[in-house]
C-alpha cells in the first residue's frame, strides 16, 4: 500500500510540476530596492543561511516567492535530487522536511527552521524594511 501511495504521489509530481514551476515564473514578484551599501550588508548576512528545498513544493515555492520580494540571495540546495543535501538534511535538522532553513550564527552553530509560514516570519522580521 505504501509503494502505490508513493508512486502516485510521484506521478502527481511529475504532472503538475512543470505547471507549478510555471506559475512561480510567471507570477514572480518584484524585489525590494535598497542602496547598494543596505543590499549588500543584506547579501552579506545572507551567507549564513541556507534554504533547504524541493523545486516543486508549493511551500518551498511560497518560500522562493517570498525571498525574492525580500531580494535576498539566499543560497537554495535542492534535498530531493542531491542525496548529499538530503543527508545534511536529513543529519542537521533531524528530518527530510522541506523547506528548511539553516540558520549559522557568528560561532559557527546552526538552526534548522522548518516550515514556510515560520521562515517567511523569520525572514521579515529580520530583513523587511521597518
Amino acid at each position: 500500500m505504501k509503494h502505490i501511495i508513493r508512486s502516485f504521489f510521484k506521478i502527481l509530481r511529475i504532472v503538475l510540476g512543470p505547471f507549478m514551476l510555471l506559475r512561480e515564473r510567471l507570477t514572480r514578484p518584484a524585489g525590494l530596492v535598497r542602496t547598494p551599501a543596505q543590499q549588500q550588508a543584506v547579501d552579506q548576512q545572507c551567507r549564513n543561511l541556507t534554504l533547504y528545498q524541493f523545486t516543486t513544493c508549493p511551500f518551498c515555492i511560497k518560500v522562493r516567492q517570498e525571498m525574492r520580494r525580500l531580494s535576498l540571495p539566499i543560497e537554495r540546495r535542492d534535498a530531493q535530487k542531491d542525496m548529499h543535501h538530503r543527508a545534511a538534511l536529513e543529519q542537521g535538522g533531524g528530518s527530510v522536511k522541506v523547506p528548511c532553513l539553516k540558520i549559522t550564527d557568528a560561532t559557527g552553530q546552526s538552526q534548522w527552521l522548518y516550515d514556510s509560514g515560520a521562515i517567511i516570519t523569520y525572514l521579515r522580521g529580520r530583513f523587511a524594511p521597518a
